[in-house]
Protein backbone atom coordinates (compact mmCIF):
# COMPACT_ATOMS: atom_id res chain seq x y z
CA UNK A 1 0.00 0.00 0.00
CA UNK A 2 1.35 3.03 -1.36
CA UNK A 3 1.43 7.05 0.97
CA UNK A 4 -1.77 7.87 -1.06
CA UNK A 5 -3.63 5.00 -0.90
CA UNK A 6 -3.10 5.41 2.96
CA UNK A 7 -4.05 8.52 3.11
CA UNK A 8 -7.41 8.05 1.24
CA UNK A 9 -8.10 4.54 3.64
CA UNK A 10 -7.69 7.03 6.81
CA UNK A 11 -9.55 9.45 5.66
CA UNK A 12 -12.45 7.83 4.70
CA UNK A 13 -12.13 5.69 8.46
CA UNK A 14 -12.27 9.33 9.65
CA UNK A 15 -15.76 10.40 7.82
CA UNK A 16 -17.02 6.75 8.62
CA UNK A 17 -16.34 7.33 12.43
CA UNK A 18 -17.94 11.19 12.26
CA UNK A 19 -21.24 9.67 10.80
CA UNK A 20 -21.65 6.96 13.34
CA UNK A 21 -20.93 9.61 16.00
CA UNK A 22 -23.82 12.09 14.67
CA UNK A 23 -26.80 9.63 14.24
CA UNK A 24 -26.06 8.38 18.08
CA UNK A 25 -25.96 11.46 19.13
CA UNK A 26 -29.37 12.37 17.24
CA UNK A 27 -31.15 8.75 18.60
CA UNK A 28 -33.55 9.13 21.02
CA UNK A 29 -32.77 7.69 24.37
CA UNK A 30 -34.41 4.84 25.21
CA UNK A 31 -36.84 3.82 28.07
CA UNK A 32 -33.99 2.15 30.41
CA UNK A 33 -31.83 5.19 29.65
CA UNK A 34 -34.25 7.85 31.04
CA UNK A 35 -33.38 9.34 34.72
CA UNK A 36 -37.57 9.26 35.39
CA UNK A 37 -40.14 7.23 34.01
CA UNK A 38 -43.92 8.94 34.54
CA UNK A 39 -46.09 6.90 36.07
CA UNK A 40 -50.13 8.04 35.82
CA UNK A 41 -52.84 6.58 37.49
CA UNK A 42 -55.96 6.96 35.41
CA UNK A 43 -58.74 9.38 36.69
CA UNK A 44 -62.31 8.37 36.38
CA UNK A 45 -64.13 11.40 35.20
CA UNK A 46 -67.58 12.46 36.10
CA UNK A 47 -69.23 14.17 32.85
CA UNK A 48 -71.81 17.30 33.94
CA UNK A 49 -75.35 16.52 33.46
CA UNK A 50 -76.96 19.60 31.71
CA UNK A 51 -80.61 20.31 32.41
CA UNK A 52 -82.11 19.82 29.07
CA UNK A 53 -85.20 22.28 29.53
CA UNK A 54 -87.83 19.82 27.52
CA UNK A 55 -90.77 20.76 30.18
CA UNK A 56 -92.73 24.37 30.38
CA UNK A 57 -95.17 25.29 32.60
CA UNK A 58 -96.74 29.05 32.44
CA UNK A 59 -99.70 31.05 32.82
CA UNK A 60 -101.77 33.76 30.41
CA UNK A 61 -103.84 36.32 30.51
CA UNK A 62 -105.58 37.84 27.87
CA UNK A 63 -109.16 38.66 25.80
CA UNK A 64 -111.23 35.88 24.66
CA UNK A 65 -113.82 36.94 21.56
CA UNK A 66 -117.01 34.77 22.26
CA UNK A 67 -118.95 35.07 18.93
CA UNK A 68 -122.47 36.91 19.70
CA UNK A 69 -121.28 37.84 23.33
CA UNK A 70 -118.42 39.66 23.17
CA UNK A 71 -115.32 40.13 24.40
CA UNK A 72 -113.87 39.23 27.97
CA UNK A 73 -110.86 39.15 30.13
CA UNK A 74 -109.53 35.32 30.09
CA UNK A 75 -106.70 33.62 32.18
CA UNK A 76 -105.48 30.32 32.22
CA UNK A 77 -102.39 27.78 32.74
CA UNK A 78 -100.37 25.59 30.27
CA UNK A 79 -98.27 22.82 30.36
CA UNK A 80 -96.27 21.30 27.58
CA UNK A 81 -93.15 19.23 26.37
CA UNK A 82 -90.61 19.40 23.59
CA UNK A 83 -90.01 16.76 21.52
CA UNK A 84 -87.11 18.28 19.02
CA UNK A 85 -86.30 21.25 18.42
CA UNK A 86 -89.00 21.70 16.19
CA UNK A 87 -91.77 20.00 17.19
CA UNK A 88 -93.66 20.38 21.16
CA UNK A 89 -96.98 19.20 22.30
CA UNK A 90 -98.78 21.72 24.77
CA UNK A 91 -101.56 21.23 27.33
CA UNK A 92 -104.30 24.35 28.06
CA UNK A 93 -106.49 25.21 30.79
CA UNK A 94 -108.46 28.26 30.58
CA UNK A 95 -111.94 30.05 31.40
CA UNK A 96 -113.52 33.48 31.14
CA UNK A 97 -116.99 34.54 31.72
CA UNK A 98 -119.46 36.26 29.10
CA UNK A 99 -121.95 38.56 29.58
CA UNK A 100 -125.53 38.56 27.63
CA UNK A 101 -126.28 42.42 28.23
CA UNK A 102 -126.55 42.88 24.89
CA UNK A 103 -129.32 40.60 24.21
CA UNK A 104 -131.18 41.64 27.79
CA UNK A 105 -131.68 45.12 26.30
CA UNK A 106 -133.98 43.06 23.66
CA UNK A 107 -135.19 40.13 25.27
CA UNK A 108 -136.79 40.07 28.53
CA UNK A 109 -134.45 37.54 31.02
CA UNK A 110 -131.64 37.68 28.63
CA UNK A 111 -130.43 34.58 26.91
CA UNK A 112 -128.41 33.00 30.34
CA UNK A 113 -129.85 32.17 33.75
CA UNK A 114 -127.44 34.81 35.13
CA UNK A 115 -126.28 37.80 33.02
CA UNK A 116 -122.91 36.01 33.33
CA UNK A 117 -122.10 32.95 32.44
CA UNK A 118 -118.81 30.89 32.83
CA UNK A 119 -116.84 29.90 30.42
CA UNK A 120 -114.14 27.13 30.60
CA UNK A 121 -112.14 25.08 28.14
CA UNK A 122 -109.36 22.72 27.89
CA UNK A 123 -107.20 21.41 24.72
CA UNK A 124 -103.91 19.37 23.86
CA UNK A 125 -102.06 20.79 20.75
CA UNK A 126 -99.29 20.26 18.75
CA UNK A 127 -96.91 23.35 17.49
CA UNK A 128 -94.04 23.52 15.11
CA UNK A 129 -90.91 26.38 15.33
CA UNK A 130 -90.98 27.73 11.44
CA UNK A 131 -89.09 30.71 12.82
CA UNK A 132 -85.85 30.57 15.38
CA UNK A 133 -84.16 33.35 15.37
CA UNK A 134 -83.06 36.65 17.93
CA UNK A 135 -85.36 40.05 18.59
CA UNK A 136 -82.54 42.61 19.24
CA UNK A 137 -83.17 44.93 22.29
CA UNK A 138 -80.54 48.02 21.23
CA UNK A 139 -77.14 47.58 19.39
CA UNK A 140 -75.50 45.31 21.48
CA UNK A 141 -77.93 42.79 23.12
CA UNK A 142 -80.09 40.04 20.95
CA UNK A 143 -82.69 37.68 22.51
CA UNK A 144 -83.44 33.95 21.21
CA UNK A 145 -86.89 33.60 19.73
CA UNK A 146 -89.37 31.15 18.43
CA UNK A 147 -92.33 31.83 16.11
CA UNK A 148 -94.64 28.96 15.76
CA UNK A 149 -97.87 27.29 14.53
CA UNK A 150 -100.13 25.37 16.52
CA UNK A 151 -103.64 23.28 16.35
CA UNK A 152 -104.96 20.90 18.11
CA UNK A 153 -108.40 19.61 19.89
CA UNK A 154 -110.46 19.82 23.25
CA UNK A 155 -113.55 20.83 25.10
CA UNK A 156 -115.52 23.61 25.74
CA UNK A 157 -118.18 24.34 28.52
CA UNK A 158 -120.44 26.94 27.94
CA UNK A 159 -123.80 27.78 29.49
CA UNK A 160 -124.33 23.89 30.96
CA UNK A 161 -123.48 22.84 27.24
CA UNK A 162 -120.13 20.98 26.73
CA UNK A 163 -118.72 20.96 23.36
CA UNK A 164 -116.20 19.28 21.20
CA UNK A 165 -113.43 22.02 20.12
CA UNK A 166 -110.82 22.50 17.42
CA UNK A 167 -107.86 25.69 17.99
CA UNK A 168 -106.08 27.37 15.55
CA UNK A 169 -103.50 29.78 15.76
CA UNK A 170 -99.99 30.58 15.65
CA UNK A 171 -97.23 32.19 18.47
CA UNK A 172 -94.43 34.14 19.43
CA UNK A 173 -92.01 33.36 22.37
CA UNK A 174 -88.93 35.58 23.30
CA UNK A 175 -86.35 33.99 25.87
CA UNK A 176 -85.66 36.48 28.53
CA UNK A 177 -83.01 34.39 30.15
CA UNK A 178 -82.44 30.62 29.43
CA UNK A 179 -85.37 28.88 31.27
CA UNK A 180 -87.88 31.55 31.30
CA UNK A 181 -89.42 33.10 28.00
CA UNK A 182 -92.15 35.65 27.13
CA UNK A 183 -95.42 34.44 25.19
CA UNK A 184 -97.97 35.51 22.87
CA UNK A 185 -100.23 33.92 21.58
CA UNK A 186 -103.45 34.26 18.79
CA UNK A 187 -105.92 31.31 18.62
CA UNK A 188 -109.02 30.75 17.21
CA UNK A 189 -111.31 28.13 19.18
CA UNK A 190 -114.03 26.58 16.92
CA UNK A 191 -117.24 24.31 18.66
CA UNK A 192 -120.41 24.35 17.78
CA UNK A 193 -123.43 25.72 20.25
CA UNK A 194 -127.10 25.71 20.76
CA UNK A 195 -127.94 29.47 22.53
CA UNK A 196 -130.22 30.96 20.33
CA UNK A 197 -132.26 28.34 19.10
CA UNK A 198 -130.34 27.07 16.41
CA UNK A 199 -126.89 25.08 16.95
CA UNK A 200 -123.91 27.07 14.64
CA UNK A 201 -120.37 26.90 14.38
CA UNK A 202 -118.76 29.39 16.30
CA UNK A 203 -115.17 31.55 15.61
CA UNK A 204 -114.09 32.58 18.79
CA UNK A 205 -110.56 34.57 18.80
CA UNK A 206 -108.54 34.63 21.58
CA UNK A 207 -105.44 37.19 22.06
CA UNK A 208 -102.94 36.16 25.21
CA UNK A 209 -99.81 37.02 26.96
CA UNK A 210 -97.77 35.70 29.27
CA UNK A 211 -94.52 33.83 31.04
CA UNK A 212 -93.14 29.73 30.61
CA UNK A 213 -90.80 28.23 32.66
CA UNK A 214 -88.44 25.43 31.12
CA UNK A 215 -87.06 22.77 33.28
Amino acid sequence: MNKKTMHRFLLATALVGSCVTAFAADAPPSTSDQVVVPEVDRRDINVPKFPSNDFEIGAFVGTYATQNFGTSAVGGVRLGYHITEDFFVEGVYAQTKVSDAAFRQILPGGVFPAEKEKLSYYNVSIGYNVLPGEVFIGAKRAKPSQLYLIGGVGSTKFDQQRRPTYNVGFGFRVFLIDAVALQLDMRDHIYSVDLLGKRQSTQNLELTGGLAVYF
